[in-house]
């Protein structure tokens, strides 16, 4: 790196060992792959969007730091919802402390609780439901079926929603990857809010589940990117654990075993910021190593797992990798 920031230079001063040094270790290992020519996927688990994530995260995204993404479905649609309604929020910082008297109040107010932060439901969900909607029930109409994510970039694009911007376009990491038609796998999209809302439809008989693409498609979607694109190298940048980092992982050893593909390149680094501690049978607090035994990971692939909260370490590492 050759222009580096103060947040670069203080952490390389300052993050020396334990958890702070794999920090700076993880930083240098993601720099390393972008300048060999690997690609990188990054996977959000949790509610990263609603952390908002995104100040930092659609920066790296228009420096192409980032090639595919791979989140929940809460990620994919909270990034929207606060673009449109940060304005209801509600910041709880005395979270710990609420009843369950507490609790029920705030769902009788619309607010969704997300530890210290309340997601409205009228402004937020309500407002996408309304647009979203009618985006499907065309694509039925006309025999058409995208995924989850496509759905989602034709509503940004569309301009339906500019009415409603109440933060600066360039800190919504779903409009960054919209512009670029960034590839993005989300698993489980299913659990989410706009999944239970497409749901509904179904169940309503106003829309028929195919005109949703499914999660076997969005793994088969993500063999032939992989395929296309792992002549250098791929690195998998796991923010916190779960289905989004579980899911993307696992398409190497199904094209090495399953598809009998063996000259499939393992992923070429590996790193993950995690909070869950090793346990018994826990996919999320699994040690890096185990993945070898998965057929996920190589001897030799660049292994880091930073054990620490994902909103404080991934924007270090973001800023790191932007030079800040």
């Amino acid at each position: 790196m050759t222009n580096k920031g103060a947040i670069t230079k203080f952490i390389e001063k300052y993050y020396l060992h334990f958890n702070a040094a794999a920090l700076v270790d993880a930083a240098k290992g993601y720099e390393d792959q972008l300048n060999s020519g690997a690609k990188m996927l990054v996977s959000l688990a949790g509610a990263m969007s609603t952390a908002e994530l995104g100040k930092i995260f659609a920066e790296m995204i228009r420096q192409d730091k980032v090639h595919i993404i791979s989140c929940t479905g809460a990620n994919l649609e909270e990034d929207i919802m606060n673009l449109v309604a940060h304005s209801h929020y509600k910041r709880v910082p005395n979270y710990r402390d609420l009843t369950a008297q507490d609790e029920w109040d705030l769902l009788e107010k619309g607010l969704n609780r997300v530890t210290d932060t309340c997601i409205p439901e009228e402004e937020a969900f309500r407002r996408i439901q309304e647009h979203i909607v009618k985006i499907w029930m065309d694509a039925e109409a006309n025999g058409e079926r995208y995924l989850p994510h496509e759905y989602m970039y034709k509503l940004l694009l569309s301009g339906v929603l500019e009415e409603y911007y109440e933060i600066d376009l360039k800190d919504s990491w779903m409009y960054a990857a919209a512009e670029k038609n960034l590839p993005i796998v989300c698993p489980g999209w299913e659990d989410s809010t706009m999944g239970n809302i497409f749901a509904s439809y179904v169940l309503k008989g106003e829309l028929k589940a195919t005109t949703m693409k499914s999660g076997i498609e969005y793994m088969t979607f993500l063999a032939d990117w992989y395929t296309d694109n792992s002549k250098k190298g791929i690195g998998f940048f796991q923010i916190g654990g779960g289905i989004a980092g579980d899911f993307p992982i696992c398409v190497v050893p199904m094209l090495y075993q399953d598809m009998e593909r063996t000259d499939t390149p393992f992923w070429s680094y590996f790193c993950q910021i995690s909070d869950s501690t090793t346990s018994y049978g826990s996919y999320s607090g699994a040690v890096p190593n185990e993945k070898i035994t998965w057929g996920k990971l190589d001897i030799n692939t660049p292994k880091f797992i930073i054990e620490s909260d994902a909103t404080i370490v991934a924007p270090l590492i973001f800023a790191y990798l932007l030079g800040m």
